[in-house]
């Protein structure tokens, strides 16, 4: 089946993740809780996501996060489907991942009504 968009899904090599990059964008609340749902949550469709923002707007979390090497992104017919980069993460950067997620306790919470696709 096609993909939703006409343009590639750019995802960063293993070896071309920045620590800054990652580190920015991380800094926003919402982009944090994704990352944190994606963590109980994995595989979770763009469209499994509830929160008070519009769809325009979380799109642009999901790019900030793909972009920065946060989370992989495929498409599969008209939905979008999310993982977090853990093991390229943990190779390049080890135990990065597990202490945000650590130290997100009590910060922000995974979204409640997120429905796995």
């Amino acid at each position: 089946m096609a993909s939703r968009t006409s343009s590639p899904l750019v995802h960063p090599d293993m070896d071309d993740l920045d620590l800054f990059k990652i580190m920015s964008a991380l800094t926003d609340e919402t982009r944090l809780t994704i990352v944190v749902t994606l963590s109980v949550s994995p595989g979770l469709a763009c469209s499994g996501f509830t929160q008070d923002v519009t769809a325009s707007v979380l799109t642009r979390h999901f790019r900030v996060l793909r972009e920065a090497g946060l989370i992989r992104q495929h498409d599969v017919g008209t939905r979008r489907f999310n993982t977090l980069r853990k093991e390229d993460l943990d190779q390049r950067f080890p135990g990065l991942l597990d202490l945000v997620l650590k130290e997100s306790v009590g910060r922000v919470e995974p979204y409640v009504n997120a429905e796995c696709a």
